[in-house]
């Protein structure tokens, strides 16, 4: 799989995240799974085609304090998207205008940020530390315009 039909599996998961509100984390994280269910086809399919991914180059090309990370897309219907794979704590940011993760489990019983797989919802200016406890995640971040600012 390339790294552009990765892309194209999954504009219509970015499109459909283009409705979603991150005001407030309960109500977006009710609305994607409404809209796109964790546990429905079209997460299954990307979960699929994210783990065959992970094996080749383009997917996870960096690595820094044990994460491997790379950049799927800088504007993918007004996101830029991250895959991430962790298995401790990551940098410390801000998300300006919020973020939405998609969290696949790939080693034990992980959480991340205390929550197990599937959505993670974060409000507009927002501060963490990422983190996955646990066991390890594969993680496609998704940033509305691109926006992050490392602490």
């Amino acid at each position: 799989m390339t790294q552009e039909d990765f892309i194209e599996m999954i504009r219509p998961l970015a499109t459909q995240l283009q409705s979603i509100n991150l005001e407030s984390v309960p109500d977006a994280k009710a609305a994607i799974e409404s809209l796109v269910p964790f546990a429905g086809d079209m997460i299954a399919e990307i979960r699929t085609a994210t783990m065959v991914a992970a094996q080749q180059d383009w997917l996870l090309p960096k690595e820094a304090g044990g994460i491997k990370f790379g950049r799927i897309a800088k504007d993918l219907q007004g996101f830029s998207v991250d895959a991430v794979l962790m298995s401790g704590p990551g940098p410390k940011h801000n998300h300006p205008q919020g973020e939405i993760d998609l969290c696949f489990t790939t080693d034990g019983s992980p959480e991340f940020d205390g929550q197990s797989e599937g959505w993670v919802i974060y409000g507009p200016d927002s501060t963490h530390i990422p983190t996955v406890t646990n066991g390890e995640m594969l993680i496609l971040y998704f940033l509305p315009g691109g926006a992050i600012k490392f602490l």
